[in-house]
């Protein structure tokens, strides 16, 4: 062993470089994981010492991320463990109200702070002029719209008395701060993950076997297909659409919509199958989402962590469908709207919001015209069923150039571009010169339209296989990653949101 190259790497891995977050497709991250995951094993029988073990990794892990905002990581938990247990201690209703608005005006303060002063700075000088308002751009850490969306539902069900306060801070930084799913979801229930907590970790067999299977495949969305695509393809198409066709434009739209899925749901299967390994089930953030027959399909089916959220702590708080048709369509525009705004700060995500709320509010409306159609796509006819799918999906992808394109500009280019200039000719051609990202395309697409028979089958299959031949395969998935990811790794999309 090379010990001065060893004494050399130190100080890198205890530094925090904003150029190079740790990320879980990244080596460093398996083997950091792999040396954790060797102690857990010894600790895990001991309340106190797994507790502090996997606090203390988790803030290394978000420091690698963000550096010193783990700060605020620390800030959120103190603060709403206190005012948690403030509030199972008031007995008055406009005292809790009081205590409840507090942890919600603290989170959505600092939220607000790091993720939307640049935009309106940058308003106040296009209104104004430049130099209005002389500030710094603010950094926004990375993780902040997961982990203040997870603690406000803490104080929030405290509040409803759904939950227990907890009695210990460090439980409640355990839950607040566990590094699988700590800087890119999926976003996790107080009451649904705080039980786990007090238990004894077990891994079963079937738990390894599943989280061996969700790690590999995770990994091989986010590194073989997702960042394939995005870096030979995609991004070609979104920074200068004025140089490809339409048809080109096209397939760059329909290549982002399968990139920001299997990056994103790439994640989650990694962040579940991690959590699984070390005794823990988190809910299922993705199902199939472009198998919805309908956008109210699809928003049960895509980041079903965020949907559920909004649904639970903004749409029944303001009224749900309770006060009348108008009301829910309004409550609807209002959640997506909002939805987007949380995405970032910028028109093209307000028009995205609010797209899906128009979207939304027009299937309700249609169900309430016409009771006898069905409400969700797996009720369809077979026929209406596939025609759905194909509607949904382009008005997903619509919304997917808002979402991804640099500015509204570059959105009216793209659409330019599909609509006017599309020469079908050419499909030949391109198709031939990007033979490796249409062939990864297909894949992609194909493995998300197979049954969900048949990847119960596969779950299956690796449940069973001896551990030798689980290890093997991850491995394998390990070693072509490294193989063919590009010289610098590819942060996963939402760690911006």
């Amino acid at each position: 062993m090379d010990f001065s190259s060893l004494r050399e790497r130190i100080p890198e891995l205890l530094s925090y470089d904003p150029q190079s977050p740790l990320l879980f497709s990244s080596g460093l991250f398996l083997f950091l994981f792999t040396g954790f995951a060797l102690l857990y094993l010894a600790v895990r029988r001991h309340m106190r010492l797994r507790l502090a073990y996997v606090i203390l990794f988790s803030l290394y892990f978000y420091y690698k991320t963000s550096g010193l905002y783990l700060l605020l990581l620390l800030f959120t938990a103190t603060s709403d463990f206190l005012i948690g247990g403030r509030l199972a201690r008031t007995a008055s209703s406009a005292a809790r109200k009081g205590w409840v608005s507090l942890s919600v005006a603290i989170n959505l303060g600092m939220l607000g702070y790091f993720k939307y002063t640049n935009f309106f700075i940058d308003l106040a000088g296009n209104i104004f002029g430049a130099g209005f308002l002389d500030f710094q751009n603010i950094f926004l850490p990375v993780g902040i719209s997961f982990f203040v969306f997870q603690s406000i539902s803490y104080t929030v069900d405290i509040y409803r008395r759904r939950i227990e306060p907890l009695n210990n801070w460090a439980e409640y930084m355990f839950y607040l701060s566990f590094f699988p799913q700590l800087v890119a979801g999926p976003i996790v229930r107080a009451r649904d993950f705080i039980p786990q907590i007090r238990q004894t970790p077990v891994v079963t067999r079937e738990m390894f076997g599943q989280g061996v299977f969700l790690i590999a495949t995770g990994l091989f969305k986010k590194a073989f297909i997702s960042d394939f695509i995005s870096l030979n393809f995609v991004d070609r198409i979104f920074d200068s659409p004025q140089l490809y066709s339409g048809f080109e434009n096209l397939m760059g739209v329909y290549g982002y919509a399968l990139q920001i899925y299997c990056d994103f749901s790439g994640y989650s299967d990694m962040a579940i199958g991690l959590a699984l390994l070390l005794g823990f089930r988190f809910n299922r953030n993705f199902d199939s989402p472009y198998k919805s027959a309908t956008i109210t399909e699809f928003w049960r089916r895509w980041h079903i962590s965020l949907s559920s959220w909004l649904k639970d702590y903004l749409y029944i708080s303001l009224g749900g469908n309770r006060r009348g048709r108008l009301r829910t369509y309004l409550n609807l525009m209002i959640t997506m709207l909002l939805g987007g705004l949380w995405h970032g700060a910028a028109l093209r995500f307000v028009l995205w919001g609010a797209l899906h709320g128009a979207a939304l509010a027009l299937h309700k409306a249609l169900l309430a015209l016409f009771p006898a159609l069905k409400p969700t796509g797996e009720q369809m006819p077979r026929w209406r069923r596939i025609a759905g799918i194909v509607v949904t999906f382009n008005l997903v992808c619509f919304g997917w150039i808002l979402f991804r394109a640099p500015d509204l500009h570059t959105v009216g280019l793209i659409l330019e571009q599909i609509l006017h200039h599309f020469r079908l000719a050419l499909a030949p051609d391109v198709i031939a010169g990007y033979r490796g990202v249409f062939a990864l395309m297909a894949i992609g697409y194909l493995l998300h339209f197979t049954s969900a028979r048949c990847e119960q089958r596969a779950k299956e299959v690796m449940t069973r296989a001896p551990l030798p031949l689980q290890a093997l395969l991850l491995a394998l998935v390990i070693w072509g990653v490294m193989q063919i990811k590009s010289s610098d790794i590819q942060p996963f999309i939402y760690f911006q949101f």
